[in-house]
């Protein structure tokens, strides 16, 4: 529950300090500019909420990590979704617009995260879960996205580091396989999620692992 507020309020820190020319530019999702990235949190934060109040008395179907599914491709930006937010963002036409509603409805997803019970089971995309294992699962959508927003925003600051580290862990859970070790968290999530493509040294330190990327979370 702490990382999941930690790199939840990272992000919307990060979004606060842009500045108003950043969100004309291109973010990490194919397709997307910063501001329609910025669209995307704000429906983030309303799912978060929307979930936290879906209490269910059914098993858990999934956790933290099999919450995640695995794509065969990355997306084109071509999604029908992806293309709704396109022009939801547009519609804020200016940026501090854009920047309120994601710190109005993201401090609310902040603080009912903080008085969720870890153990209350909630619905959500038609599967089960615990809150606890909920907000641990939104921990790398957090940590991914941070990493999206500031793709071509050099000197901004990275996530969080225990959100890098514990996003690496839980990809490396969901990939059955380790990075090398002598990557750092920030390269693995790259390279693994394919936001960026493995240099020829990289490839052959991954081996066989190399045959398998990119997993494409969603």
């Amino acid at each position: 529950m702490d990382l999941f507020s930690h790199s939840w309020t990272a992000l919307r820190t990060a979004v606060a300090e842009l500045a108003d020319e950043d969100f004309a530019r291109p973010s990490g999702c194919t397709g997307w500019l910063v501001r329609d990235l910025v669209c995307h949190l704000v429906i983030d934060a309303q799912d978060v909420l929307i979930t936290l109040v879906t209490p269910t008395d059914a098993e858990p179907t999934r956790d933290a990590v099999t919450y995640w599914e695995v794509a065969d491709t990355p997306p084109a930006g071509d999604d029908p979704l992806d293309a709704l937010i396109v022009r939801l963002a547009a519609a804020y036409e200016e940026p501090w617009l854009l920047k309120f509603h994601l710190d109005d409805v993201g401090s609310a997803a902040g603080r009912a995260a903080g008085l969720a019970d870890p153990a209350l089971r909630v619905g959500t995309r038609d599967v089960v879960l615990t809150a606890g294992d909920y907000l641990s699962a939104y921990v790398l959508e957090w940590t991914l996205h941070h990493l999206d927003l500031i793709a071509h925003l050099p000197g901004a600051a990275d996530p969080p580091a225990e959100s890098l580290a514990g996003s690496r862990r839980m990809l490396e859970e969901i990939a059955g396989a380790a990075f090398p070790a002598s990557w750092s968290d920030k390269d693995a999530l790259l390279v693994g999620t394919g936001r960026r493509a493995p240099t020829d040294a990289e490839r052959a330190e991954l081996g066989d692992l190399a045959a398998k990327l990119p997993f494409v979370i969603g």
